[in-house]
């Protein structure tokens, strides 16, 4: 066969992830703050796009369809609110589609009663005028917690040491204590090692060792500690506590967590009496005295969808106090385009006008898709929003995209860093999807949250008749679940609570 150029023509088929699709896709799976923080890039490199609570004249503006009111039943028929949404454009389409210059204002009546509360968080009242975001039975249920709860701000546990230090130490010792100071972990404990220390600072070992042992006499009691048993033993000390027999337990605590109270009480040297008023002294204790600061303050979740019932159906709506509304001001765009211009300022001002229109259409459906998917979710697990955590069912994304006609992409990147607000308290979308558990009676199948549920119930209401897992099983699957021994046992440790052995050593520590 001869080897030579040639030329060929070839037909094919590919996928090309344009700029528009890649940012409808980036779009779906932010959160509310990270959309605002996107659309305050936006606004910054386009001089078209302006974020504020009020439509300019001329302006196009998103917004235009956030709650809806549904009543929760499979007849099919669209709820209030999503009468012409099967009509509008999926994100599929709105993507295929996405010719930004095509200039179709998403038109809104802001004046209108229907905005005249952008959400429960715009002010006291909620949607339909009543106090906050409300339940069934018309207030916040107690159990529900504060969305908007946070740690308190608070000086870190480094500079509170650093502080004291420098009242203490000076010159050299101080850099000493500076460089021991950074390596005091958020518990309080010293991470470091004090030769490194001596060597990399080029001092004694000894002014090294002699300064740690300043630090631990800061405030709180037990920082600077090097382990459990050393924290301890400086708060027994600042307690005037560490006798001899005090000593000995806090250099046997292993055998104190295995409940070896007859070994300990020959190694102390002391009765049972005495033992119980060490135990109790010793718990009073703090393991991780540097927790009592916060730092930096923990950051709350800010719920991104409102969920309450409203007379026998549900009202969702998206959170519009962390939804900044976008408008594109039309005005500026035919102010700058009636004036002289060149050809690359013209093709400039054009892209901004489709960048910002594409923008606007992809938080509008962005909005849209969200509310459906949470419609979709209220409805396969009602039997949650109105008894609780033992009623939810097994849900998969597949269920959600077969009922809403949508990929499983879709619906991941819908419920990614989402969260929703309501009687029952806060909880991430992905929270509603989970892995079913067979029925002892081979009825339908109940969610890995529900049995998980059940068994802190029963452990909870043990009492001194200690449950082994293999009692656990038996009493599950009278409750009408089937589980095997070690299904069981992996439920009880992703909650945190300890096996039968744990918990019986535990229970005779306290009695002790």
């Amino acid at each position: 066969m001869a080897l030579g150029p040639r030329l060929d023509l070839r037909q094919s088929q590919s996928l090309v992830m344009t700029p528009q699709l890649q940012q409808a896709i980036k779009l779906l799976a932010l959160s509310n703050l990270e959309i605002e923080a996107f659309i305050a890039e936006e606004v910054e490199k386009n001089p078209l796009l302006e974020s504020g609570g009020e439509r300019s004249d001329g302006g196009d503006a998103t917004d235009s369809f956030e709650a809806t009111d549904f009543d929760g039943s499979d007849s099919g028929e669209a709820p209030d609110g999503f009468g012409d949404f099967d009509d509008a454009p999926t994100a599929d389409r709105l993507i295929e589609a996405g010719d930004g210059v095509a200039d179709a204002p998403l038109d809104v009546d802001y004046a209108s009663e229907t905005f005249h509360h952008d959400s429960p968080s715009d002010s006291l009242q909620g949607m339909d005028g009543s106090l906050g975001v409300q339940g069934a039975s018309g207030g916040l249920s107690e159990d529900a917690p504060d969305p908007g709860e946070s740690a308190s701000a608070g000086l870190s546990l480094h500079d509170h040491l650093l502080a004291q230090a420098g009242e203490l130490l000076s010159g050299a010792d101080l850099a000493i204590a500076v460089r021991l100071i950074d390596l005091i972990d958020e518990a309080g404990y010293f991470e470091g090692q004090t030769f490194d220390i001596a060597q990399a600072l080029d001092v004694p070992l000894f002014d090294v060792e002699r300064v740690l042992s300043v630090i631990q006499t800061l405030d709180p009691t037990g920082v600077g500690a090097r382990s459990l048993a050393e924290c301890i033993a400086l708060q027994a000390r600042d307690a005037d506590r560490y006798d001899p027999a005090m000593a000995k337990l806090i250099d046997n605590l292993d055998l104190l967590a295995r409940g070896a109270i007859p070994q300990l009480r020959r190694l102390c040297g002391v009765d049972e009496e005495d033992m119980a008023d060490m135990i109790r002294e010793l718990r009073g204790y703090d393991p991780k005295p540097g927790l009592r600061f916060g730092g930096e303050p923990a950051a709350p979740v800010t719920p991104d969808i409102f969920v309450r019932r409203k007379g026998d159906g549900w009202a969702i709506e998206l959170n519009s106090a962390s939804l900044p509304r976008l408008i594109v001001n039309r005005s500026y765009y035919s102010e700058l385009s009636s004036g002289p211009q060149d050809k690359s300022s013209k093709a400039w001002l054009g892209e901004c006008l489709a960048s910002a229109n594409w923008l606007v259409k992809a938080l509008d459906q962005r909005a849209r898709t969200i509310v459906k998917v949470t419609q979709e979710i209220v409805k396969q697990q009602e039997a949650f929003f109105l008894h609780g955590v033992e009623h939810l069912r097994p849900l998969t994304l597949k269920t959600i995209a077969d009922a809403v006609g949508m990929h499983e992409s879709t619906i991941s990147r819908v419920t990614s860093n989402k969260y929703l607000f309501c009687e029952r308290g806060l909880h991430e979308l992905k929270y509603f999807f989970t892995s079913g558990v067979a029925a002892a009676d081979g009825g339908d199948a109940v969610s890995a949250e529900a049995v998980k549920s059940q068994i802190a119930k029963l452990i909870a209401a043990e009492g001194d008749d200690i449950l082994s897992d293999d009692k656990l099983v038996e009493l599950l699957r009278d409750k009408g679940f089937d589980l095997a021994r070690r299904t069981v046992a992996k439920y009880r440790e992703a909650i945190g609570l300890g096996s039968s052995v744990q918990r019986r050593r535990q229970r005779a520590m306290k009695a002790a």
